[in-house]
């Protein structure tokens, strides 16, 4: 093939214009009066974001390739690794497990309500357990690794985080009757507001959204959740509904006078693409290797990322219990927890 139509077929792809442009050389436009002609229409919005993003940093000096290095080289390295992974995980749980399913829902408007508010746990389990257990943030904290935010993070994914987080997902909606046609409507409405809330300052310089804040979780509602700040730490796992972060104690607005410090803990090469996505794999790797007997090394697998064996753990919880004990202790008065 071409090297030249190579090229174009990725630029398309990315773009995700393939399907307005085949419709631009049929000449017919019919297919707009369906759900799949609108969400074609909307799926080039956050790679034209993107490209608004970047035009305005370099309109404005602060453009840094660094900023987009990790995410852009991620999204080029997991279009030759996992092209059909998370479909093929998607379809397999909806063949294996829709017949278990508690009730039967159908593609209509209240159905939509309870799916979105079933969908929203689901993704709240799988971001959990990504960020609470070691192995699995191995494969979450490529995300993480970005110094910072802006919209070619949502690409920065290691490559079969995909496949778990849609097992997880899938799984947990088909079992409570999720219809499969609403669940494949609420991940494309999901993945773009996914997408779109890691828009960085360059296009929206604050985040909250007005009254959406209290509504929704917004641009800084994810900009908190990708800080590495220790009140920001673990917080804010839900997508789009701030429903399930509320329920279970999670829910951090970002504080004015904590702006958020983007990156991962572990000290890493700054905005390094093998580092950012293998670097947690082999930080597991050499603490297995080096823990005392089998158990230790089993927990390390399971345990939060920064649990160590010796006892002076580095997780997250530790790092944010002591940051409020030393706030409580500097100034009494301030509450460091809302």
């Amino acid at each position: 093939m071409n090297i030249l139509k190579i090229l174009s077929d990725e630029i398309i792809g990315f773009l995700g214009i393939g399907p307005l442009l085949d419709m631009y050389k049929s000449g017919n436009y019919s297919s707009l009066h369906t759900l799949d002609g609108i969400l074609s229409v909307i799926g080039p919005l956050i790679p034209f974001l993107l490209i608004v993003e970047i035009i305005r940093s370099l309109l404005y000096r602060r453009f840094r390739m660094d900023d987009y290095r990790i995410g852009m080289l991620t999204y080029v390295f997991n279009r030759f690794t996992s092209t059909f992974l998370s479909l093929a995980a998607v379809s397999f749980c909806i063949s294996l497990l829709e017949k278990y399913a508690l009730i039967k829902t159908t593609f209509s408007w209240y159905w939509l309500i309870y799916g979105y508010i079933i969908w929203e746990f689901s993704h709240f389990i799988y971001h959990y357990l990504a960020h609470k257990v070691r192995l699995l943030w191995c494969l979450h904290s490529t995300h993480h690794a970005p110094q910072a935010m802006n919209l070619s993070v949502t690409y920065a994914h290691f490559f079969l985080e995909g496949p778990y987080a849609d097992v997880v997902r899938t799984s947990i909606c088909i079992l409570l009757g999720v219809n499969p046609a609403l669940l494949f409507f609420i991940m494309f409405v999901d993945g773009t507001w996914g997408a779109f809330i890691h828009v960085g300052e360059n296009i929206l310089q604050d985040g909250r959204l007005g009254f959406l804040q209290r509504i929704i979780l917004t641009p800084s509602h994810h900009r908190v959740h990708h800080a590495k700040n220790p009140l920001y730490m673990d917080t804010n796992f839900c997508n789009l509904l701030n429903i399930w972060d509320r329920a279970f104690g999670t829910l951090q607005p970002e504080k004015k006078e904590i702006p958020p410090q983007y990156g991962i803990t572990r000290e890493m090469k700054p905005n390094h693409f093998l580092d950012a996505y293998f670097g947690e794999i082999g930080a597991l790797i050499k603490d297995v290797k080096n823990a005392p007997g089998i158990k230790n090394k089993l927990l390390y697998l399971v345990m939060p990322p920064g649990w160590s064996h010796t006892g002076d753990h580095k997780t997250a919880s530790a790092m944010k219990a002591a940051y409020v004990t030393s706030q409580q202790e500097g100034n009494p008065e301030t509450d460091s927890t809302s």
